[in-house]
């Protein structure tokens, strides 16, 4: 019986806690971890904030399966341009799905689409470093800039917006990033959030971190509207969110160059501007004895000429895979994919893909594992003949891509640490594909 072949597509968290799940099996595999871009580490790498950099070094536990001399990086290669769905399955035993969800959720709200109102996607992989944000650029010549969301995510945007290039210094983000938050003018930072405090889905830990910025006051609006007693809170991060909320509201401004202020109960309903945005219309909110938000029909005017929409993401349907529009995933039941209610052999999701948008980095470890479960029992039900397909990097060879393994990525890592050494920084990213490339051969 041959040795079960199995690809994993995407290597972020999702994917590579089911690759380590998949190995502590410790059935023979081979495991080949596809990704579209030449490095590895996803949102870990592109979607945590800079100044998260515990939250960063995960990556080294991310990247233990590829000790394994069974397991093979092969970025820069993209399923459904490089590479079919189809040519998958008849290459490997299991396809897994671990691509995540990149777009952004939309407000629908009027003058959404003038310039300068943008999904919290762009503006994070902007000061990521993102290959795909190469082209972008913020210049950050407003004073006022509106944030909606009540997460991780908005606050991460409010935060890096209220950072000096001092505090930003020593991360990773790319050297035009820096110059640009150098020369930034804002001076207000406003967070809508739709809900009352205790409904804020941030952790303690990211609401604490504003009180550490080095040149930022917290306002907290309505002195703190719904901040109840802390000791009444169902749970011990809704607690510990209010008692640092209620710290906010009961401290006296500091005198600072940048202001976040933090809006609850508050929604925008419509984005003034004729061509690009120069105001946001906001509503009060209540809670109904069911627990529905409703707006009051009271309004405000903010000016802004940026704002920056952190409400949630979702994925994209993926090349001959079935797709539930109105949960944003895949079907799938423990991670095995359906079609109509019916299971489509040898292919499986994990992540994002499979649950959601939903949760923190270490709940895709839970998640892979279930995926991974799924696939080694259906591997073990299943006898194999010794198969003669040729390898899938014989196959790319033979197309329009430059391929890149462990190694290649290796030296492009050892690059940014060089690049970030040089102007007395640590790591700096390479923001573009082509140096990208370049880097990952020299």
């Amino acid at each position: 019986m041959s040795t079960p072949h199995v690809v994993v597509v995407g290597s972020g968290p999702s994917g590579l806690y089911t690759v380590a799940a998949l190995l502590a099996s410790q059935q023979s595999l081979h495991i080949d971890v596809i990704d579209r871009l030449p490095t590895p580490y996803g949102l870990v790498r592109y979607g945590v904030a800079p100044d998260h950099a515990k939250i960063k070094a995960v990556s080294r536990l991310l990247a233990k399966p590829f000790t394994n001399q069974h397991v093979r990086f092969i970025g820069n290669v993209e399923v459904g341009r490089d590479i079919s769905h189809e040519e998958l399955t008849e290459h490997y035993d299991s396809v897994i799905y671990a691509s995540g969800a990149e777009h952004d959720r939309l407000l629908n709200i009027p003058g959404e689409d003038l310039t300068g109102c943008i999904g919290s996607s762009k503006f994070v992989r902007w000061y990521n470093g993102h290959p795909d944000a190469a082209e972008s650029a913020f210049e950050l010549d407003t004073e006022n800039v509106v944030v909606v969301g009540a997460g991780n995510v908005a606050l991460d945007v409010a935060r890096i917006l209220a950072r000096t290039a001092e505090e930003l210094h020593g991360t990773d983000v790319p050297d035009r990033v820096l110059a640009s938050l150098d020369r930034s003018k804002v001076r207000d930072i406003h967070v809508l959030i739709r809900r009352g405090p205790a409904d804020a889905k941030v952790t303690p830990a990211e609401l604490l971190q504003l009180s550490t910025l080095a040149d930022a006051t917290v306002l907290v609006h309505d002195g703190g509207h719904g901040i109840d007693n802390p000791g009444t809170a169902p749970d011990k991060r809704i607690r510990e969110n209010l008692e640092i909320l209620q710290t906010f509201a009961e401290s006296s401004p500091q005198e600072r160059r940048r202001r976040i202020h933090l809006h609850f109960w508050t929604s925008p309903i419509e984005v003034e501007g004729v061509d690009s945005i120069s105001g946001v219309v906001t509503e009060r909110n209540v809670a109904t004895p069911a627990g529905k938000v409703v707006g009051t029909g009271a309004r405000e005017h903010l000016d802004a000429a940026l704002l920056i929409s952190a409400v949630g993401f979702r994925a994209s349907p993926l090349q001959n895979l079935p797709f539930d529009e109105d949960t944003g995933t895949v079907p799938n039941t423990a991670g095995r994919v359906e079609r109509d209610g019916v299971r489509m052999p040898g292919v499986y999701v994990t992540g994002w893909l499979k649950r959601g948008p939903s949760g923190v980095i270490g709940t895709n470890k839970p998640d892979g594992a279930q995926t991974a479960a799924s696939v080694l029992e259906d591997l073990a039900q299943h006898d194999r003949a010794p198969q003669t397909r040729p390898d899938i990097t014989e196959l790319l060879a033979a197309r329009p891509t430059t391929v890149v393994d462990w190694e290649r990525w290796l030296r492009l890592e050892a690059y940014e640490g060089q690049l970030g050494a040089a102007s007395g920084r640590g790591r700096v990213k390479v923001p573009d594909l082509a140096s990208m490339l370049h880097y990952s051969t020299t």
